[in-house]
């Protein structure tokens, strides 16, 4: 496996718009038009699961395989992966049966279980993209515009990346929403949960986790 560089920037700390920014998506709905293949994806997904089971969120679940061991570690919920690649989830390994993978964009989703009235039990972003340059703020989660629901399906979040900025400023958006308990660990990767993990553990990368109660 090819050794991973780190993400670079010449941000020197959070970005200096960053509060107006969260603020703003927070004050202002996102009225985006959902994707058709979304919600098609949606449909499906919704006639297929049982409304009384907790449900478990993996967005951006790449091949599936952090998905898989979610649902080994959570096998009284269903556990949905959610990724945008049909290429990497073709990839998918043999998944527990309380285990769904859908090819969809991760801010539809997000926003057509909020109108669904459904929440999540937890919630998983496991190293999402890093857009490390300074004119890439709304296209990280804290800062685009679909953060607001995000927040909305609730549930306890977890949120792992390689690129301390990013989780920084996940916390401080957090915080700005409201949200208070917040923490932030490095980490050791003993058990990787993921491709991306193992492959940045193995490149001697500190891993950083933020965890949050989203109410």
């Amino acid at each position: 496996m090819a050794e991973s560089r780190l993400p670079r920037t010449s941000q020197h700390g959070p970005h200096r718009r960053l509060d107006e920014t969260v603020v703003r998506h927070l004050r202002h709905p996102w009225r985006s038009p959902v994707r058709d293949y979304s919600r098609r994806a949606f449909d499906e997904l919704a006639a297929s699961m049982d409304s009384g089971s907790p449900l478990v969120l993996d967005s951006g679940c790449g091949t599936g395989a952090s998905t898989a061991v979610l649902a080994a570690a959570h096998p009284e919920c269903v556990v949905i992966g959610i990724d945008k690649s049909a290429e990497r989830l073709a990839r998918a390994p043999r998944l527990p049966g309380n285990a769904r993978l859908v090819r969809a964009e991760l801010s539809d989703i997000w926003r057509l279980l909020r109108e669904s009235g459904r929440t999540l039990a937890r919630h998983y972003l496991l190293y999402p993209n890093p857009w490390p340059k300074p004119g890439h703020l709304k296209r990280r989660w804290h800062g685009h515009p679909a953060f607001p629901e995000l927040l909305a399906l609730g549930g306890r979040l977890e949120l792992r990346s390689n690129f301390e900025l990013y989780v920084d400023e996940f916390a401080r958006a957090l915080m700005l929403a409201g949200v208070v308990d917040v923490k932030v660990v490095s980490f050791g990767a003993d058990e990787p949960i993921s491709p991306f993990e193992r492959k940045y553990a193995l490149s001697g990368h500190r891993l950083f986790q933020l965890t949050a109660t989203v109410e």
